[in-house]
């Protein structure tokens, strides 16, 4: 399977973050966007770059920074010749990483989401669609937080998927200090007809309606202040097909509803100030969820 050998690649590429590969890959397949949470240094850029590589898709990255402006990622129109053309910019590829996302203002931000939302970008009224397939990574630092804006709940939730980047296990040390990673060679794969056929991995009723009841008790759930969404759900759902893809099922079992759980849900909920005192945290809330909704 074409998927089987560009998850080897990547995994030539960034030693030990086989899972983080996994879930990479299926956010792209669910025709989602991804944001990556963790410490500088951990190969964030090296991931992106190695599957925009590996795939053969169009890369480009922007770093964020407080004086980066909307057209700086759109595009503009520039006066040329007698009349005004649209010069686009750098989110014009099929792989964009944004690194350092919460250091750009919110203007920046939301330039950046709303194309993420429409695949395309409108200047002096003209819709310009963005190149298929459009995937988006975005990359946060968890601890350093002075001089960032901080993603709001909205905006937030237009990520299907965060992902943690943690450090790598103590056994891959040694391979990371001895050998060099290899850059990715291109591996013939289809996403476009891949996304089509992970879409139609099948979902018994009896997983829909765990879906439904997690959806309602979160929402009932006084310790958070905002529970799922539709959108939320139909991200859930997406991933968990996507997942179940990657690993050669013809159905989404409990396994994938789990693990596709943990990857869309816990940015998307919530909690109360009293929670957080409490010492409360989404995935707690989330584990709670899931095994009253029946998930196992």
């Amino acid at each position: 399977m074409a998927l089987d050998r560009l998850r080897e690649a990547l995994g030539e590429a960034l030693f030990g973050q086989e899972e983080v590969i996994e879930a990479l890959l299926a956010v792209l397949l669910a025709r989602g966007h991804a944001l990556l949470e963790g410490m500088p240094g951990l190969g964030k850029t090296l991931l992106a770059e190695s599957l925009a590589r590996a795939s053969g898709l169009a890369y480009k990255r922007i770093q964020f920074t407080p004086d980066l402006l909307p057209q700086d990622l759109t595009g503009s129109e520039v006066y040329r010749e007698g009349r005004f053309v649209f010069v686009p910019g750098p989110i014009f590829a099929q792989v964009v990483l944004a690194d350092e996302i919460n250091r750009a203002p919110p203007k920046v931000q939301s330039a950046l989401l709303e194309a993420m939302q429409e695949r395309a970008v409108t200047a002096g009224g003209v819709r310009h669609p963005l190149p298929e397939p459009f995937f988006v990574i975005a990359t946060q630092n968890p601890l350093e937080l002075e001089g960032t804006y901080p993603l709001p709940e909205a905006q937030l939730d237009r990520f299907t998927a965060k992902i943690p980047f943690r450090p790598p296990r103590r056994e891959v040390w040694l391979r990371i200090l001895t050998e060099e990673p290899k850059a990715p060679e291109p591996v013939e794969v289809d996403l476009l007809k891949a996304q089509e056929e992970a879409k139609e991995v099948r979902v018994a009723k009896e997983a829909l309606e765990a879906i439904t009841h997690v959806a309602f008790l979160t929402q009932e759930d006084r310790r958070l202040r905002m529970g799922l969404s539709p959108r939320g759900a139909k991200a859930w759902l997406s991933l968990a097909r996507a997942l179940a893809y990657l690993r050669g099922k013809p159905f989404v079992d409990w396994k994938e509803l789990k693990d596709a759980a943990f990857l869309a849900l816990p940015h998307r909920l919530f909690l109360t100030e009293e929670a957080l005192y409490a010492g409360e945290s989404a995935e707690g809330v989330l584990k709670e969820a899931l095994r009253k909704g029946g998930i196992p």
